[in-house]
């Protein structure tokens, strides 16, 4: 299979389902991952755009640890939005160039409206992606909308997993992926007090006492027209 994780931040896909991506790679899928938001607002010294350019290779290691393809669409923090067309289109031709077969991405109720709108903008541009004269026809034919799946939210607050993936073999691949965002562990523990390593690593221990694995991922599905499925599709 091919599967597209499309995050909103740098480290957003790596903190809620890097474990199941690298799990993907190891079973012999092909992976790609797309972070929106460039993250060029997240430090308090660091200006946003070093930030932008320190993120971005940051995000493109870790995509290196579990053997993903990455992708960026460089949107600025706080201006994510699914109204905005250009990032529909270039959405659109990264779904093009990767033609998944599942998609990944955040909840429709997360925390933080970049988050959201990151879901918009993959339902979006993955039917966009659909239409043979959408603005992406560079990028490859025509996709058929395909299946959704929404990952985790930050300390899981307000989901509820449908399923879930046991990623007790990937919880140290995972966290070396993470661990490539230096710029915010530092941060979060500089001026947060968190170890934002420990804190995830914990997260997971938690899906996985839900599931009865060591640690695990929880998904659910997107559940709209044409997005359905009678295949398991999570490894």
């Amino acid at each position: 299979m091919r599967i597209l994780a499309i995050g909103c931040h740098p480290d957003d896909l790596e903190i809620a389902c890097y474990g199941t991506l690298a799990k993907y790679v190891k079973l012999g899928h092909e992976v790609s991952v797309c972070h929106i938001a460039n993250g060029n607002m997240g430090h308090a010294q660091i200006m946003p755009e070093e930030l932008r350019r320190i993120r971005f290779s940051e995000a493109a290691a870790a995509a290196r640890v579990i053997g993903a393809r990455h992708f960026s669409i460089d949107i600025p923090d706080i201006h994510v939005t699914a109204e905005n067309d250009q990032l529909i289109y270039d959405l659109g031709r990264v779904i093009r160039k990767t033609r998944p077969d599942l998609i990944i991405t955040h909840y429709e109720q997360d925390y933080m409206n970049d988050h959201v709108q990151t879901f918009q903008a993959a339902f979006r541009a993955s039917f966009g992606a659909s239409v043979p004269h959408f603005p992406c026809a560079d990028a490859g034919p025509v996709v058929p909308v395909g299946p959704l799946y929404h990952m985790d939210t930050v300390a899981g607050v307000g989901f509820i997993p449908t399923e879930y993936v046991d990623i007790t073999q990937e919880i140290d691949l995972k966290l070396e992926a993470l661990s490539c965002h230096k710029s915010q562990l530092t941060w979060m523990l500089d001026h947060d007090g968190i170890d934002f390593l420990e804190f995830v690593r914990t997260c997971s221990r938690v899906r996985g006492f839900q599931c009865g694995a060591q640690y695990a991922e929880g998904f659910r599905p997107s559940l709209n027209y044409l997005r359905l499925t009678s295949k398991r599709l999570l490894p």
